[in-house]
């Protein structure tokens, strides 16, 4: 006979795999969206090929299709030495991979009505693509697909990119009925990103002599815009210090800061000042601690391994006599990022705002016909 503790036990188990199996019918698609970064030496052109090539990126004057394979073609062995003194590759799949792993085992958890969920990974320059990702989830049947940009400020050169190809991709294709296709556009200033972020520069901070400690400048990096994007209305330089702001006020002011931008090519004008220059400058007014902050790289790669690591805080800095000069580390797997993605995820699941009105508004000068177009398109097929 059955005790009763043992029958009450039974009934719980029966109704937990009841509801187990009912949620194996709701399966959510987490697709996140970056620009990737080549994993071997030999991606690399392939890489530089796609970027110089993407006019949604980068906008070449003239004859893009004849300028941009030759501009790839000189730089790939540049770059390719770059990736070697990082270790021979990119670690922004491995970073990815492990984010979604994390972000869709908290998902299961704190919305089980939404579960299973699965991450998905569509880069744009490298494989996982976008058309992996998508081939992927029909394998998969999965009956709600979420497009999560991992760029938290939106860029049309980043985000709006991936969100283009996205559409180019599904845009002649059968949406299979009852599937649901949302988005997150944007997450710039999420109290937990703020959060992670001024943890992440206190424990920085603590490495720093304490009689030195309350010298320091926060140099806020970012990757920079040519000055025509901005002007043609990208709110990426409003979002990114909208970030900064906010990661200030979780510090308390505690320091003096600054918002600098890198990674600049080419011969036009960009947003600046430039992280290197600024680190130039501050020498010369005879501020020699600084803490250089990736505040729109949500995981490390080249721009963080190398220009920030290798071609600043070492190579720049003993050039011009920095003091002390500390990089704080990307979010990665902190457990505070964690909780801000699955909180994004679930706030978009409860609001029903399949895409958001900011999004579906084009900049005041935009001349790309593919964002005209792919904001239409998503505007009709986007639901949850």
């Amino acid at each position: 006979m059955i005790s009763k503790q043992k029958f009450l036990h039974l009934g719980k188990e029966f109704l937990r795999l009841q509801s187990f199996s009912s949620n194996m019918n709701a399966k959510t698609g987490i697709v996140l969206l970056n620009m990737g970064g080549p994993e071997r030496i030999e991606q690399v052109h392939d890489y530089l090929y796609k970027i110089m090539t993407d006019r949604d990126m980068i906008q070449l004057p003239i004859a893009q299709d004849i300028l941009g394979p030759w501009i790839a073609k000189r730089r790939t062995p540049a770059v390719q030495k770059k990736y070697e003194e990082i270790g021979g590759g990119s670690p922004i799949l491995k970073w990815t991979k492990l984010q979604g792993k994390l972000l869709c085992e908290k998902l299961d958890k704190i919305s089980p009505q939404t579960a299973p969920h699965k991450p998905y990974v569509a880069f744009r320059y490298v494989p996982p693509f976008t058309e992996d990702a998508f081939i992927k989830l029909q394998k998969d049947g999965i009956e709600r697909a979420i497009l999560f940009s991992q760029y938290p400020q939106f860029s049309c050169a980043t985000s709006g990119s991936s969100f283009n190809e996205i559409y180019k991709f599904l845009k002649n294709r059968t949406i299979p009925n009852g599937f649901k296709l949302s988005i997150i556009d944007r997450w710039p200033t999420h109290p937990l990103l703020a959060k992670c972020f001024a943890d992440l520069i206190r424990k920085t901070l603590q490495q720093i002599p304490e009689d030195k400690r309350n010298k320091a400048i926060i140099l806020f990096s970012a990757h920079s815009l040519p000055l025509k994007a901005v002007n043609r209305g990208d709110a990426y330089p409003s979002e990114v210090g909208a970030t900064v702001h906010q990661v200030m006020q979780e510090l308390n002011f505690s320091h003096p800061y600054q918002l600098v931008w890198q990674s600049k090519v080419g011969p036009l004008a960009w947003l600046g000042p430039m992280t290197d220059e600024a680190i130039k400058a501050y020498v010369k007014q005879g501020k020699k601690v600084l803490v250089i902050v990736p505040i729109a790289f949500v995981n490390e790669h080249i721009e963080t391994l190398h220009e920030l690591d290798i071609e600043y805080c070492k190579e720049l800095a003993e050039e011009v006599g920095v003091e002390i000069i500390l990089r704080v580390p990307t979010p990665n797997d902190h457990p505070l990022f964690i909780e801000a993605l699955s909180d994004i995820v679930l706030t978009h699941l409860r609001n029903k705002i399949p895409v958001s009105k900011k999004f579906l508004n084009r900049c005041p000068h935009c001349v790309n016909v593919s964002c005209l177009n792919s904001k239409k398109w998503f505007s009709e097929i986007c639901s949850l």
